[in-house]
């Protein structure tokens, strides 16, 4: 298809926007107005979907593959499983008291700590996509992050942090990446950070993850503060079940 290697810098961060999900409610109704209209448009639009999602496969992989050539080869070879020589009444009388022990961590566990397992998820990330390669270090250390490699991911974030100390976005995701790797500490510091741009674009994500943040420490009313900050429906959620 001709367009293809015609696209322009410009069309490319407008479908990029479309794929993300991140286009303005007017940008978007005009963009799928031409997407249903245009089946030229559309096909350029499948086609650098194609691209986006390879590339962030291919990165992903590449990765895994420097992680596997790093291991010893002794980790891959074949053993002999020992477990199928153990009795099964042991393996049941094992999952029981596993079952048991975790039943007790459960209803013994601070309320608040309750609240924070049931509704906390690492913030899935960015994209790491064509038009990303300006900032590589940012999305590199996002590659890590998205892997669930935090250690590394803050470690490369603290280096860009040296140079843009009042980056609102990398200030966002190293404490959410702190909150991540169970550094609440960390975590707070470097969202408050974030939000003191009361234009920030992901104002309502790190409020969540601040108010997260401040229940696992046990501060109820900066956690309620922040909660009612963000208009995530978790948000609110967890607001009622503070308030109850």
């Amino acid at each position: 298809m001709k367009t293809n290697s015609n696209i322009s810098q410009e069309q490319l961060e407008t479908i990029e926007r479309y794929i993300n999900g991140t286009m303005a409610s007017e940008e978007l109704n005009a963009f799928e107005t031409k997407l249903n209209s245009d089946s030229e448009f559309k096909l350029q639009v499948e086609y650098i979907k194609t691209l986006l999602t390879g590339i962030e496969t291919q990165a992903l992989k590449d990765q895994l593959d420097e992680f596997h050539k790093e291991l010893p080869k002794s980790t891959f070879q074949k053993t002999e499983p020992k477990v199928r020589y153990l009795h099964f009444r042991k393996l049941v009388a094992a999952a029981v008291i596993i079952i048991a022990l975790g039943s007790f961590w459960f209803f013994n566990q601070n309320p608040n700590e309750k609240l924070y397992s049931k509704y906390f998820s690492p913030d899935p990330g960015l994209p790491t996509t064509m038009s990303n390669t300006a900032n590589f270090e940012f999305y590199d250390a996002m590659v890590n992050y998205k892997q669930g490699d935090y250690k590394t991911a803050i470690q490369k974030w603290e280096i860009l942090k040296t140079k843009t100390p009042n980056n609102d976005t990398l200030n966002y995701f190293l404490g959410v990446a702190h909150l991540a790797n169970k550094n609440r500490v960390h975590a707070i510091s470097f969202l408050e950070k974030s939000i003191s741009d009361k234009n920030f674009s992901f104002a309502n994500d790190a409020h969540f993850y601040l108010g997260l943040a401040y229940l696992k420490e046990g501060n109820i009313e900066l956690a309620k503060h922040n909660f009612k900050m963000s208009s995530f429906e978790k948000s609110q959620a967890l607001l009622s079940e503070l308030e109850d």
